[in-house]
C-alpha cells in the first residue's frame, strides 16, 4: 500500500492531497490530486487476501521521479505526435518535444505533471479540474479539462474525461495505469489478454505511426482469442522495433458503445479477471518494454515487463491522419470532448 506521507511536498512546494475510494465489496481505488493520478486498486481476493493490482511507487513524491506515466491522467494529447507538429488552416504549427523531435503524451510539462483541482469528492467518487492556458506544451487556446473516478459496489473505476476548449485544438485525454493482476513484481507477459480489434497500427522505432492501420490477422499481434502476451512475444518484425508490444489497436465497432468490452485480462494465477468497457475508438497496449528502473512500491525498482497498460485513446498521431477510420480528434469552440472508460475488476 502507498505511504501517505503528508509531510512530502509537490513541485509546487503544496502537500500531495491522496483521496480513497472504497465500496460495498472492501475494494479500495486511490487517487492523488498531482497529475489527477490513479495509485492504487487493493482488491478483495475470494480466499480473503486482498491484492494490489496497480503498479506505482513507494510515496507520492516518487511519482515526480519517474517517467513511465504511472496511473497518470495524460493529455492535452496521449500518446505521440510526430515530429511535434500538425497543421491548422494548412500551416504548421509546432508543439514542444519531450522525445526526441516527437511529442509524447502532451509534452514535458503536459497534464501528468500538474497539480489538478478537486472539485468533488465522495465516499465512492472524485471529480478533478485543470486549466490549460493558449499555448500550453505549444497547444492552441485555454482549456478546461475534468476527470472523474467512480468506484462502484461492483467494482467498476468509472472514468469519465470531459473538456473544452476556446480555439481549434486536438484532445485525447487517458489514463497509464500498468496493471498486474498477479501482483507486484511478477512477468506481466504471463497474463492472458482478449482484445477485440482486427486492426492494429504499425509504428517505426520512434513509436510513430509507419503504415495506415493493417489487419492483425496471421501475426503475432491478434488477441481477438485470448492468448498470454508471452505467446508470440517478439515474434513479428512491429514488436521488434520497440521491444513488445506498443500498439494501438482499433477498436471492432461494437466495443465503441461502452456496452461491449473492448478487452479482457486475466492473471497468470486464475484469481483475477480485469475488463475493459471505453467510448474510445482505440487501446494503446503497452507491455512495459521500458520499465526498468521506475520505483516500485517497496522502495526499489520495476523491471522491463512487470506491468502491462490498455490505455484508451484516439490513434497516436491523428492530427496528422484525417482519414484513419475513426471519429476526429479536433475539438472546435462550443463543443464537448468526452470520453469514458471502465475498467472492472473480478476476484474469481
Amino acid at each position: 500500500m502507498l505511504k501517505p506521507e503528508n509531510t512530502l511536498l509537490a513541485p509546487d512546494g503544496e502537500p500531495f492531497e491522496l483521496v480513497t475510494l472504497k465500496n460495498a465489496a472492501g475494494t479500495t481505488a486511490t487517487l492523488m490530486d498531482w497529475g489527477a493520478t490513479w495509485l492504487s486498486l487493493e482488491l478483495p481476493l475470494a480466499d480473503g487476501t486482498t491484492r494490489e493490482l496497480l503498479l506505482g511507487c513507494e510515496n507520492p513524491q516518487a511519482y515526480i521521479n519517474q517517467s513511465a506515466y504511472l496511473g497518470a491522467t495524460v493529455g492535452r494529447y496521449a500518446n505521440r505526435i510526430a515530429r511535434s507538429q500538425f497543421q491548422i488552416d494548412c500551416k504548421p504549427h509546432l508543439l514542444v518535444a519531450n522525445q526526441g523531435v516527437h511529442q509524447l503524451h502532451g509534452g514535458p510539462e503536459g497534464f501528468h505533471a500538474r497539480r489538478w483541482k478537486i472539485l468533488s469528492q465522495s465516499e465512492q467518487k472524485v471529480s478533478f479540474q485543470l486549466f490549460s492556458a493558449d499555448g500550453d506544451q505549444g497547444y492552441p487556446g485555454d482549456m478546461t479539462a475534468e476527470v472523474q473516478y467512480q468506484l462502484t459496489d461492483d467494482n467498476r473505476l468509472e472514468i469519465r474525461y470531459k473538456a473544452t476548449v476556446d480555439k481549434l485544438c486536438p484532445v485525447n485525454l487517458t489514463n497509464h495505469a500498468y496493471f498486474n493482476l498477479d501482483g507486484e513484481g511478477k512477468d506481466a507477459r504471463l497474463q492472458t489478454l482478449q482484445l477485440f480489434a482486427e486492426r492494429f497500427l504499425p509504428i517505426d522505432s520512434d513509436g510513430i505511426p509507419c503504415a495506415d492501420p493493417t489487419p492483425v490477422e496471421n501475426t503475432g499481434m491478434n488477441f481477438n482469442a485470448p492468448k498470454t502476451l508471452a505467446k508470440d512475444f517478439l515474434t513479428d518484425r512491429d514488436q521488434q522495433r520497440v521491444k513488445g508490444y506498443d500498439h494501438a489497436y482499433l477498436l471492432n465497432r461494437s466495443c465503441n458503445s461502452g456496452e461491449h468490452p473492448a478487452a479482457h485480462l486475466w492473471s497468470a494465477d486464475g484469481n483475477v479477471k480485469m475488463s475493459v468497457f471505453t467510448s474510445a475508438p482505440a487501446l494503446q497496449l503497452y507491455s512495459g518494454n521500458f520499465l526498468s528502473g521506475t520505483p516500485n512500491r517497496t522502495g526499489g525498482e520495476y523491471a522491463n515487463y512487470q506491468g502491462v497498460a490498455l490505455e484508451s485513446e484516439f490513434l497516436p498521431d491523428s492530427p496528422n491522419h484525417s482519414t484513419w477510420p475513426q471519429p476526429s480528434c479536433w475539438i472546435k469552440p462550443g463543443q464537448i470532448y468526452r470520453s469514458n472508460t471502465t475498467y472492472q475488476f473480478f476476484a474469481l
